[in-house]
């Protein structure tokens, strides 16, 4: 016969462990992918960052960016939030009308400059662009 492992413990020790568990909030919650706002007016568009082999990179990235939270990503310094716009003052992209006014910016580098652009809500990364040529948020380079 099996004992219930909680049965072994004391009360504190079931509610400790109990308040231990990231169990409310979507910041806790693993990162979620959509291409519901795909915009494939600009940027490029999938074949051609397959043709590039940059598709299956971008495939891994998504992978390992969904075994995280968002607060992780961020910490790892994976996913990059931008919190103080709402589009970039600097871009060769313009605001797409089928994303709602006041999204919240973000992007994630595949390799190098290659990026993939979208905005976040809850734990969900709406996919917008692909940016291949880091053209969405321009900035002076350093050091030339």
């Amino acid at each position: 016969m099996s004992k219930n492992k909680f049965n072994t413990r004391g009360k504190s020790s079931f509610q400790r462990q109990l308040q231990e568990l990231p169990i409310q909030g979507p910041r806790l919650r693993k990162i979620l992918f959509s291409l519901r706002d795909f915009d494939r007016n600009q940027g490029q568009p999938f074949t051609e960052w397959e043709d590039d082999k940059l598709l299956a990179l971008a495939m891994d990235k998504l992978s390992q960016l969904s075994q995280l939270t968002m607060p992780q990503a961020q910490q790892k310094q994976l996913l990059k939030i931008y919190s103080k716009v709402d589009f970039p003052p600097k871009s060769n992209f313009t605001y797409p009308k089928h994303v709602k006014d006041g999204a919240k910016w973000a992007s994630f580098h595949i390799q190098g400059k290659e990026c993939i652009i979208g905005h976040i809500e809850d734990n969900v990364f709406h996919i917008v662009f692909l940016d291949r040529n880091h053209e969405f948020w321009i900035t002076e380079k350093k050091h030339t």
